[in-house]
């Protein structure tokens, strides 16, 4: 398809908006130009232009160019507009062909983490799973992987009555004392993604990724599911690696920065 014509002027000035969204802090004059790949004088033309929007701020005190008001209300106004699911329904068939195995949406319902879409790969064993399920947060990887990136408020309860009900039953293959908990999550934490097989589902492998927002608070989970024989369990592996790209840069989109 032949490219649309634009204006260019719009696009090489653009890189020094992309550049102060980059950096760590406001920019010296040298610094901002250096990384947008442009001389000096020829930033400062566009900075003017920028200032006089309100795209761009210049302390009059240290002379650092920083974003400015206008370009708040813009990022504002596009986050408003972002709906976490919404966006990972319209990837989730792609990601699903391409790790060939079933996946699931899950968000942080009234009951704990409830799963809201599924993706059913064509190869896909049946597994005793509907929307609308919560998942439990000891022996499901959803439940892990919220279990470790949501507000301890709303685990708190959940995750005490949970325990007990495992105490009770008597239960090895899950954690069973707070220590034990910590741990996994700690594990979890440090992975970047929760992992459960033949825990929840006998025969079935799980994983368990975040995808988190603006606010660093964790928005959905991206779930894949497959069977022992034929799903890779490893670590960044053909399921794990792809997953985990994708949770990344959805959560890119929805403005986490982490």
């Amino acid at each position: 398809m032949k490219e649309r014509a634009g204006i260019q002027s719009v696009e090489v000035g653009f890189a020094l908006l992309e550049a102060l969204g980059d950096a760590a802090g406001p920019l010296m004059l040298r610094d901002l130009a250096a990384a947008a790949g442009m001389s000096a004088a020829k930033a400062h033309r566009y900075l003017v232009s920028f200032q006089r929007l309100r795209l761009v701020v210049q302390d009059p005190a240290s002379t650092r160019y920083d974003l400015g008001p206008a370009a708040l209300q813009l990022g504002l106004a596009s986050l408003s507009r972002l709906d976490a699911v919404k966006l990972a329904r319209e990837r989730i068939t792609g990601l699903m062909e391409q790790v060939g195995h079933t996946l699931a949406l899950a968000v942080w319902g009234n009951h704990g983490p409830t799963i809201v879409h599924w993706e059913e790969s064509p190869s896909a064993v049946t597994v005793n799973l509907r929307l609308g399920d919560v998942m439990p947060l000891l022996s499901s990887a959803t439940g892990r992987c919220f279990a470790a990136y949501a507000s301890k408020e709303a685990i708190a309860p959940l995750l005490r009555d949970e325990l007990a009900r495992v105490q009770k039953q008597g239960r090895t293959d899950v954690p069973a004392s707070m220590a034990q908990v910590r741990a996994m999550l700690d594990d979890v934490r440090q992975r970047g993604g929760a992992r459960v097989v033949d825990v929840l589902l006998p025969g079935i492998v799980g994983f368990c990724v975040p995808v988190f927002d603006a606010d660093g608070h964790v928005a959905l989970g991206l779930v894949a599911l497959g069977p022992t024989g034929t799903f890779d369990a490893a670590w960044d592996g053909a399921v794990h690696g792809p997953l985990r790209e994708a949770a990344a840069q959805l959560s890119a989109d929805l403005g986490w920065r982490g």
